[in-house]
């Protein structure tokens, strides 16, 4: 059986989770977390439209990707 080694980040998020054992403490920590991560995105994905990465053409092209095949 392999070991599993939690990062620095995983290992800190347990460390929360032991705190709040509640349904509601979950959500709150669930949606903060969706909430973070769209925002870095977003500002990854601005960054890449201004230095011109990025653009229209590209995004359609995405659009009508089958992006669960890809691998």
């Amino acid at each position: 059986m392999e070991t599993t080694v939690f990062n620095p980040i995983q290992r800190h998020l347990l460390e929360m989770f032991s705190y709040d054992k509640s349904q509601e403490g979950l959500e709150e920590l669930k949606e903060m977390l969706c909430q973070y991560y769209s925002k870095r995105m977003n500002t990854k994905l601005d960054e890449l439209w201004d230095k011109g990465i990025l653009d229209q053409k590209k995004l359609d092209k995405i659009a009508e990707m089958d992006i669960h095949s890809l691998k």
